[in-house]
């Protein structure tokens, strides 16, 4: 298309790599939660808007943002513990539908308090001041906060791996997303690593909440405006694959960013469309294992 150069494509999908980093964030705890408890979490989107609102909270107590990155996702994740101990936990062996329900009644209730509490109007969020500002990087000067933003993600995926990989309590959790039965046969404690491990994904997504509130602000709706996109992440993905809601995530960051840039109007529409497409050759998404929905 005339007008448009090399350099305004490249930069075009750096922006999409930022975006993408604040989905793959947000799906990986989805994914994380579904692939070991099989718990569809529709409270997700409101944990990620609480990780928002407590550091929003935690500043204006005299904070800062850097003690925020560890202070939300303690908080968020405590908070997110509480939820499977007392209301999801005795959900389980009651069918899928169950938690579904529970939780999207819940991302309801978090929202009305919110808005209580911080009122229904929106609160603009600081891009901390050593973030401030652009940097060259080779084809054009870019906001040194998405970039920060895509090294933090790639962080906590790093943290994440090494986490299940060389683990023994990453061990536990891999087998027993595999074959709970057997870990329990084995003695281990399988609620309490539901516990951890839904106490771990919606850490993640307070994470992503505080990550995304100086791109987008912080308002109440803005867990519910992440939610649908987070789930065609996590089904292109495939449903309970962390490195499917990574792929996922930044892909569908890039497409929204060039539809953007050619078609405007398209380009909430052209995810969907992605989905589409990937579902009518691969079902179960890109790296989702067949009938884990059953």
């Amino acid at each position: 298309m005339p007008g448009l150069s090399f350099d305004l494509i490249a930069m075009q999908l750096f922006t999409g790599l930022a975006l993408g980093a604040i989905y793959v964030l947000f799906a990986i705890g989805l994914s994380l939660i579904f692939g070991m408890l099989t718990v569809v979490n529709f409270a997700h989107g409101a944990f990620y808007m609480v990780g928002a609102y407590v550091g929003l909270f935690l500043i204006s107590l005299g904070g800062n943002f850097w003690l925020c990155l560890v202070a939300v996702p303690l908080i968020v994740g405590i908070s997110g513990m509480i939820v499977e101990r007392f209301l999801i936990r005795p959900l389980y062996g009651r069918g899928i539908d169950y938690p579904l329900l529970l939780t999207f009644g819940l991302s309801y209730i978090m929202v009305e308090l919110i808005r209580i509490g911080f009122g229904t109007s929106g609160y603009p969020f600081d891009t901390p001041d050593l973030l401030q500002g652009a940097v060259n990087i080779g084809i054009g000067y870019f906001p040194l906060y998405r970039l920060f933003v895509i090294g933090a993600a790639a962080v906590v995926l790093l943290g994440l791996w090494l986490f299940l990989e060389r683990t023994s309590f990453g061990l536990i959790i891999r087998a027993g997303a595999r074959d709970p039965q057997i870990v329990r046969v084995l003695g281990v404690d399988v609620a309490r690593v539901w516990l951890y491990v839904f106490g771990i994904g919606t850490a993640i997504a307070g994470l992503a909440g505080l990550l995304a509130a100086p791109l987008q602000g912080v308002i109440p709706e803005m867990g519910a405006n992440i939610l649908a996109e987070a789930f065609v992440v996590t089904v292109v993905g495939g449903m309970g694959s962390i490195g499917g809601a990574v792929i996922a995530g930044l892909l569908v960051g890039v497409v929204i960013s060039m539809t953007s840039l050619f078609a405007p109007e398209m380009a909430k529409v052209s995810i969907f469309a992605l989905m589409a497409i990937v579902l009518l050759i691969r079902p179960q998404g890109f790296f989702g294992r067949a009938g884990l929905m059953s």
